[in-house]
């Protein structure tokens, strides 16, 4: 089993560690040279005036600091992604707490990187999927053949996606079983997917798959944990459909 994870819009700072080292990234042998183009068109950001700076980095104008912040993360400081992503899902996860046996089993989707693995030390950024960068385009382009060749892809996997559509754009297995994971809320015989607990549901059931003794090998399998966890779930065309009450 492989769960794939989004990344967090807020970051934990990662003042104190030491450099960025791309080489030791995730897939460096086949991400890198997209991870170092998409550095070069972020260091040119604060060549452009601040307007059109923040619409390619898709920020707000209150943001406008984020570009200078980005134009520098070669020489900035990193820390384990585990520690840099932070928000809801990553509170109910708690990976800082997880085995390194089930750590392994975790991949973070980026904008900036590709995929990272939980222990991968990144520097703080800001860069999502919205984004355009010149010479570079829609990000989910960008990543996409460059991921078809790196990731892991056996017919015989399950690959737990808890992604967002924008980060799910850029990569999904052509063998591997993939099992999206969703939130929905039942009214009657209508089934109506929801955003605001999605987050929250994504890193407990995350959390759910890996504390399993046996690691599920089938969305069958995968299904049978979550229930046994205290989830209502079922399994449909679209994944592993979670359903949640308010």
């Amino acid at each position: 089993m492989l769960i794939l994870l989004p990344p967090s819009e807020g970051k934990a700072s990662s003042a104190g560690g030491e450099p960025l080292d791309l080489g030791s990234l995730a897939f460096a042998d086949a991400l890198t040279e997209r991870r170092e183009a998409l550095l070069d068109a972020l260091e040119r950001l604060p060549e452009l005036p601040t307007a059109a700076a923040v619409k390619q980095l898709a920020v707000s104008k209150g943001q406008a600091g984020e570009v200078a912040v980005d134009a520098v993360l070669r020489g900035a400081s990193a820390a384990p992604a585990a520690e840099v992503y932070s928000g809801v899902l990553y509170d109910r996860l708690g990976l800082s707490e997880l085995s390194k046996k089930a750590r392994r089993q975790v991949l973070i989707a980026s904008a900036l990187w590709g995929f990272v693995r939980p222990e991968d030390r990144i520097p703080y950024y800001r860069l999502s999927a919205k984004a355009r960068l010149d010479g570079i385009g829609p990000l989910a382009a960008w990543w996409r053949e460059a991921l078809g060749e790196a990731m892991p892809d056996e017919s015989n996997e399950l690959i737990v996606d808890m992604r967002s559509a924008a980060y799910a754009a850029a990569w999904k297995p052509q063998r591997a079983t993939l099992l999206a994971v969703g939130a929905f809320k039942q009214s009657g015989d209508k089934r109506k997917p929801v955003t605001h607990m999605a987050k929250a549901v994504r890193g407990e059931m995350a959390r759910a798959l890996l504390l399993a003794k046996a690691v599920p090998t089938d969305a069958v399998g995968a299904a049978e944990i979550a229930r046994a966890a205290g989830f209502e779930v079922e399994l449909s065309d679209s994944g592993l459909d979670v359903i949640v009450t308010d």
